[in-house]
C-alpha cells in the first residue's frame, strides 16, 4: 500500500513515535511524506520515505494529486485543531479528495491505530484495485 505520512509541527513527535510503535507493517509499504515529517521519521526509523514539500509550500498539494491519480491508499495526518495553519485551505482541499476517493484519513493516533491494525489483519482488502473508482463526481 502506498501511504501518506503529515504531522502539523506540534505532532510531529506524535507521529515519529506512532511510525516507530508500527514499525513491523510500516516496513512492508511504500511511505510518502512531507518535508520535516518525512525527514524525522526516516532519521528515528531508518525507513524509506519519498519526501515531498513541506506543506505550507506544496506538500499536501502533492499528495493530494496522487490522491486525485489513484495512487495514494491511506493518509495519517496527525493536525493540531488548536493552531492556526496558513495552509489551511490546502489541508481543507486534502481531506476533501480522501472523502472524493474513498481514501482512508486518519486525523489523530486514535483512528490511525485502527487503521494501521485493520491493514495488519487484511481488513483493507476493498482497497485492492483502483481506488475510488467509483466516485466519479
Amino acid at each position: 500500500m502506498n501511504i501518506a505520512l503529515i504531522a502539523h509541527d506540534d505532532k510531529k513527535d506524535d507521529l515519529v513515535r506512532f511510525v516507530t510503535a508500527y514499525l513491523d507493517i510500516f516496513k512492508d509499504h511504500t511511505l510518502f511524506a512531507t518535508g520535516t515529517t518525512g525527514k524525522r521519521i526516516m532519521e528515528a526509523t531508518q525507513l524509506s520515505v519519498q519526501r515531498f514539500q513541506s506543506g505550507p509550500l506544496g506538500g499536501d498539494q502533492e499528495i493530494g494529486a496522487l490522491i486525485a491519480k489513484k495512487e495514494m491508499d491511506m493518509v495519517i495526518f496527525f493536525r493540531d485543531p488548536l493552531t492556526a495553519q496558513p495552509h489551511e485551505p490546502d489541508v481543507t482541499a486534502l481531506v476533501r479528495l480522501c472523502d472524493v476517493y474513498s481514501i482512508p484519513l486518519a486525523t489523530n493516533m486514535g483512528t490511525a491505530e485502527v487503521l494501521i491494525r485493520g491493514m495488519k489483519y487484511g481488513l483493507m482488502e476493498w482497497l485492492e484495485g483502483n481506488p475510488g473508482e467509483n466516485n466519479e463526481s
